[in-house]
C-alpha cells in the first residue's frame, strides 16, 4: 500500500521498498500482465532489473516501464573525457597513514553541469566486482540541458549542501533541498537541473548491495528512519524534442551517445526499483538517557550490506540536532580507533567534536585504525561543562562509513584545499597524570 503526498507542487508516493505504480496518462499502465502483445497507447514495455532474476523476493528489485521509445534505440557510444570523476579500484596514489581534511571545493568559474562538476575524493573496492564505494563532491553552476546521464557502475546517494537539485528521472521528478538526500538506482537515467542556479554537495557511489533500512534489533519496531517518510516520484514524462546526448558511466569510463529524443519518456511504470528522497529532519535520533556515549551506528539512516553480517559495505550515518542529557559523561564523540573507515561531511553548522576548521562543504577522512576524536579545545570545554540537558541545534553532519579503507585520489591529495596542518588539531593536550 502506498500513500500519495505533495510538496512544492511535486507529487510523491511514500514508503521504502514498496511496490509502487504510477501513470501520467490514463490507461497507460497495463493491468494483469507486464508485457502485453501490444502495450497501451503504442508504448513499449521495458524491464529495468536492479537484482539478479533469482534473488530472494525481499531483495529482488525491478521496475516495468512503458515508454515512448525503447531505451535500446540509440547508436554507437564513443569515449568521452570526464577528468575528475574516478572509479575503483583506486591505486593512482599511495594511501597515507594520516588523517586528512579538506576545505570546501570552490565553485567553478566556467559553466559546469553535474557530470563535469564531480570530484572523486576517495574510494575503495572495485566497480567491476560490485564491491565498495566512491565518495566525493559536486559543485555545479549549470543545469543539464539536452544532456542525460546513466551510472552503470553504481547506485548514487547525493547529499545537497548548498542549492537545491531537481532530479528528472525515468520514474519521475524529485525536488531535493539541503537537509534532504536523494538516491538514484544503478542504471536509471537522469537529468539534473539546478533551480537555484548553483549547487554543491556530496556524492556516494555505491558499487555494492543497494542501500536499505538497517535492522532495528533491540530498538524494536520504531525509531531511526521510518519507511513512510521516504518519497518516490510519480510518473512524469518528457516530450521528445530532437537529438540529445546520453552519457554512460561504465566500468569507470565515460561514453557518449546520441538519442533521437529524451530517455525520460516513461509514461507509466510499476515496481520497487525507484529513485527516492528523504528529509533528514524526520530521522528519529536515539541516544542515552543515563550515561555514556552510544556508538555512532545508532544514527544509521541507510546501509549497504557486505558478505559479512553486521559489517557494512557502506553505512550512511547522520549527526542531526538532538538533546544531550548523559550524566557523568564526556558528551562529544570519544577518542577512538576503528576497524571501519570514515568519510565525513558537514551540511550545516558546527560538528560537536571539532571547534574549528571543519566547515560546511568540507570533508574529513579517518581511515581504519587511525586515531581520532575531539580536538583539544573541544575536549577542555566538554570536560568542564555543566552536565545539564543541552540541545545541539543548527547542525547536520554525516558519515559514509565502510569496512573497506578509503584510498584518496591523487587529485584530492594534490588539491589546494587540502589542509596541510590538520594533525595539529590534536596538539596541546596536557598530561596531568602524575603516577
Amino acid at each position: 500500500m502506498t500513500d500519495t503526498t505533495s510538496t512544492d507542487a511535486f507529487a510523491y508516493q511514500s514508503g521504502f521498498g514498496n511496490q509502487f505504480s504510477s501513470e501520467a496518462h490514463p490507461g497507460a499502465l497495463p493491468l494483469g500482465r507486464n508485457s502485453p502483445q501490444r502495450a497501451p497507447h503504442g508504448l513499449y514495455a521495458e524491464l529495468l532489473s536492479g537484482a539478479a532474476f533469482t534473488a530472494p523476493r525481499h531483495r529482488n528489485l525491478r521496475t516495468w516501464m512503458y515508454r515512448v521509445r525503447p531505451s535500446a534505440a540509440h547508436g554507437r557510444f564513443e569515449p568521452l573525457a570526464v577528468e575528475r570523476w574516478k572509479t575503483g579500484p583506486f591505486h593512482d596514489a599511495p594511501t597515507p597513514a594520516n588523517r586528512l581534511r579538506w576545505d570546501p571545493w570552490p565553485m567553478p568559474e566556467a559553466p559546469t553541469d553535474f557530470i563535469d562538476s564531480v570530484v572523486t575524493v576517495a574510494g575503495n573496492g572495485d566497480a567491476h566486482a560490485q564491491v565498495g564505494v566512491a565518495a566525493g563532491v559536486y559543485c555545479a553552476n549549470r543545469s543539464m540541458t539536452g544532456r542525460y546521464f546513466v551510472n552503470s557502475d553504481a547506485e548514487m546517494l547525493l547529499v545537497p549542501q548548498a542549492g537545491a537539485l531537481l532530479m528528472h528521472t525515468e520514474v519521475g521528478r524529485l525536488h531535493v533541498r539541503p537537509g534532504e538526500i536523494v538516491v538514484v538506482p544503478r542504471g536509471m537515467r537522469v537529468r539534473v537541473e539546478l533551480p537555484d542556479g548553483t549547487a554543491r554537495g556530496y556524492l556516494c557511489e555505491n558499487y555494492g548491495a543497494p542501500f536499505v533500512l538497517p535492522e532495528l534489533g533491540p530498538i524494536g519496531s520504531n525509531g531511526l528512519a521510518n519507511a513512510r517518510d521516504f518519497l518516490a516520484p510519480v510518473a512524469a514524462y518528457e516530450q521528445p524534442t530532437g537529438p540529445v546526448q546520453l552519457v554512460n558511466k561504465f566500468l569507470g569510463g565515460f561514453w557518449s551517445g546520441e538519442l533521437a529524443g529524451t530517455p525520460l519518456d516513461v509514461v507509466a511504470w510499476h515496481g520497487n526499483l525507484v529513485a527516492y528522497k528523504y528529509e533528514l529532519a524526520r530521522f528519529m535520533a536515539i541516544g542515552t538517557v543515563s550515561f555514556d556515549h552510544p556508538d555512532p551506528s545508532i544514527n544509521t539512516v541507510l546501509t549497504s550490506a557486505s558478505d559479512t553480517p553486521g559489517v557494512a559495505n557502506c553505512d550512511f550515518v547522520i549527526f542531526p540536532p538532538r538533546w544531550l542529557v548523559a550524566e557523568d559523561t564526556f558528551r562529544p564523540p570519544w577518542f577512538h580507533r576503528n576497524i571501519m573507515s570514515e568519510f565525513m561531511g558537514l551540511v550545516q553548522g558546527v560538528y560537536d567534536a571539532k571547534a574549528e576548521g571543519f566547515v560546511p562543504g568540507g570533508v574529513s577522512l579517518h581511515n581504519a585504525m587511525l586515531a581520532h576524536g575531539p580536538d583539544a579545545a573541544t575536549f577542555e570545554k566538554a570536560s568542564s561543562a555543566p552536565l545539564q540537558p543541552h540541545k545541539l541545534e543548527s547542525t547536520l553532519a554525516f558519515m559514509f562509513e565502510s569496512r573497506h579503507i578509503f584510498r584518496p585520489t591523487a587529485q584530492a591529495l594534490g588539491a589546494g584545499n587540502l589542509q596541510p596542518r590538520y594533525d595539529e588539531v590534536w596538539a596541546g593536550f596536557n598530561a596531568p597524570f602524575a603516577g
